[in-house]
């Protein structure tokens, strides 16, 4: 299963695709979207144009966002929302699931330890992909989110159903 993971930013959007097989995982690629400066609704619409590009060009079968944090500058808060609201309508305008999972959990999943700083996810990110080229902390923790939608998956394909 090919998964995109998505760390969404207005200004750096990161994103990292992983092929993922019963635990098996192996890095396809990673980078970073990014909106420049001018009016929100056209740096909104150069995140849309280039996730989109990416889901064109790697085909993942299923998606995963970072869910947001809350700030105590509700401005920058609203605006990460906004640019998280095109993390999520991208995957979905190409038929995607789309997971979404906490930044604790995340680095949970990855590192062990919920407060994890960010060195240490790129240490493990590296670590679980090996010959990964990260391209920037945002597409590390892009690349986090996927093995952690990818763990979950897979936790919930053996895991035994239940019989009422």
């Amino acid at each position: 299963m090919r998964v995109l993971g998505i760390d969404p930013g207005l200004v750096n959007l990161g994103w990292g695709v992983i092929e993922a097989d019963r635990g098996r995982m192996r890095h396809v690629a990673n980078g970073s979207c990014h909106s420049g400066k001018g009016d929100l609704a056209d740096r909104l619409l150069q995140l849309h144009r280039q996730l989109s590009g990416i889901i064109d060009s790697y085909r993942p079968q299923t998606a995963a966002v970072e869910q947001t944090f809350v700030n105590k500058d509700a401005v920058a808060t609203l605006k990460l929302g906004q640019a998280r609201a095109i993390a999520l309508l991208v995957p979905a305008q190409f038929g995607l699931t789309v997971g979404e999972y906490a930044p604790n959990k995340v680095k949970k999943c990855v590192v062990g330890v919920g407060h994890a700083d960010k060195r240490q996810v790129q240490h493990m990110v590296r670590m679980q992909l090996p010959g990964a080229d990260l391209t920037g902390p945002d597409a590390a923790d892009a690349l986090a989110v996927a093995i952690c939608h990818a763990f979950y998956m897979d936790a919930t394909a053996v895991a035994p159903k239940v019989r009422a």
